[in-house]
């Protein structure tokens, strides 16, 4: 083998590496979505992610709200502002609420 041969099958390999990282990077990032607290509501009502997509919730209203899915996350009460993020991990439907408004509910589906 030529070393000119040589050179072309090493760069074509390390082509091959770096085109293989640059994927493996790009499904590694974490999707994330947002859902808003805004008049007694969650905005939208229903979202559908995939598995690995961090949701974060985040209160626009005037007063205190919390997101509860019984037995799965439980946010603190969140003032105006705040936040709360979850990963979810599994597929699946998770219901959720405010504690302090249990009128107020949603659904995230995992798929």
């Amino acid at each position: 083998m030529t070393s000119l041969s040589r050179r072309s099958l090493g760069s074509a390999f390390g082509l091959a590496i770096a085109a293989a990282f640059m994927l493996s990077a790009r499904r590694a990032r974490a999707e994330e979505s947002e859902i808003h607290i805004d008049n007694f509501t969650f905005e939208p009502k229903e979202l559908t992610v995939k598995v690995g997509t961090t949701v974060t919730w985040k209160n626009r209203d005037d007063i205190p709200h919390t997101v509860v899915s019984a037995g799965k996350f439980r946010s603190k009460p969140l003032d105006t502002d705040d936040s709360f993020a979850f990963t979810f991990a599994a597929a699946g439907e998770y219901k959720y609420f405010c504690s302090l408004h249990p009128h107020m509910t949603g659904v995230v589906k995992v798929e």
